[in-house]
């Protein structure tokens, strides 16, 4: 399937960064997803990017986030110059993602299993203002490792939290074997779904998608391509 418009020119813009080539496996699984998510899904507003009517989205899996700072520097959250600055000391891209210095950043993240119950909480807080906008988050299946995503996918499907849809990358990262997350995850009162990440339309149907009670999970496999 040939790339979407604008998908070839987000590989450009991460060699513009150097320094983090031991995530690079890491960070280049999210970006089938993360690009679908920002060109045809999510709200937002580069202008004002705390705007109330805005959509939410937080990457749990806070390590590698330089796909994530080539979206955001391409959909004009800032400069595309400041990649070129991505992990030195004059720069505002770090090594985990800031919300305090990076526009466009939901939540500072990088310990892995907190950006998930994060996300709950923002669903929680969206409810309780009657607000209908999404809340996104990202996990990865090797931080899937960590008790506490599943202790948040226990708690989110009792909640009835159809405003949360979480992604989960499957890069085979996972030290212990995970199984059929998406089943795993049906069984807590989750709307489960899985979807191959280099098929853009299958990535968009499946996040577009929401139950009308029930929390959504896309698991994405993403296979290595040498």
């Amino acid at each position: 399937m040939p790339p979407d418009h604008g998908f070839a020119r987000i590989d450009q813009l991460m060699d513009l960064a150097s320094g983090d080539e031991k995530h690079d496996p890491s960070t280049r699984s999210t970006l089938d997803v993360l690009w679908v998510l920002y060109d045809r899904v999510l709200r937002y507003d580069t202008t004002n990017p705390r705007s109330e009517d805005r959509d939410r989205f937080l990457m749990s899996k806070g390590h590698g986030p330089l796909a994530l700072y080539a979206i955001l520097a391409d959909k004009g959250f800032f400069g595309v110059d400041e990649l070129t600055r991505f992990l030195t000391w004059d720069g505002i891209l770090g090594g985990h993602p800031d919300r305090n210095r990076v526009p466009g950043i939901e939540a500072s993240t990088g310990s892995l299993g907190h950006g998930f119950p994060m996300a709950v909480g923002v669903a929680l807080a969206l409810r309780a203002k009657g607000s209908d906008r999404r809340v996104f988050v990202l996990i990865g299946d090797g931080e899937a490792n960590e008790g506490s995503v599943w202790e948040t996918a226990l708690l989110a499907g009792s909640l009835e939290l159809p405003q949360l849809t979480a992604i989960l990358i499957d890069n085979r990262s996972s030290t212990r074997p995970l199984g059929d997350v998406a089943a795993k995850f049906a069984t807590f009162g989750w709307k489960a779904s899985t979807v191959e990440v280099s098929d853009h339309d299958a990535v968009e149907r499946a996040l577009r998608e929401q139950d009308a009670q029930r929390p959504s999970l896309v698991v994405g496999l993403y296979t290595h391509q040498s």
